[in-house]
């Protein structure tokens, strides 16, 4: 039985996420698979249905580190308002 090459880096919820991630990492030269799991038989797309993200084993590592700056930036951002949703229109 053949070994499976990759592993899960991490879930996130939203399509529009996963696809943030997989382009920061395929710009790092890491390989990317991204699952969704079904919504059932609803024929409306849920925007924040799970996805999980897969990278090969041997990227792992730089993997984690990358998710790790990611998420730091992704905080950062956060702490400066850039998520603000009660700005006030001008």
């Amino acid at each position: 039985m053949d070994e499976m090459k990759f592993t899960q880096l991490v879930e996130v919820l939203g399509r529009w996420k996963a696809e943030i991630i997989e382009s920061y990492l395929k710009a790092e030269g890491i390989d990317v698979v991204l699952i969704e799991d079904s919504i059932s038989q609803s024929t409306y797309a849920n925007p924040f249905a799970p996805v999980q993200v897969f990278v090969p084993k041997d990227g792992l590592q730089q993997a984690r580190q990358l998710m790790e700056t990611f998420e730091e930036a992704e905080d950062s951002a956060e702490d400066e308002g850039e998520y603000d949703e009660d700005v006030e229109e001008e």
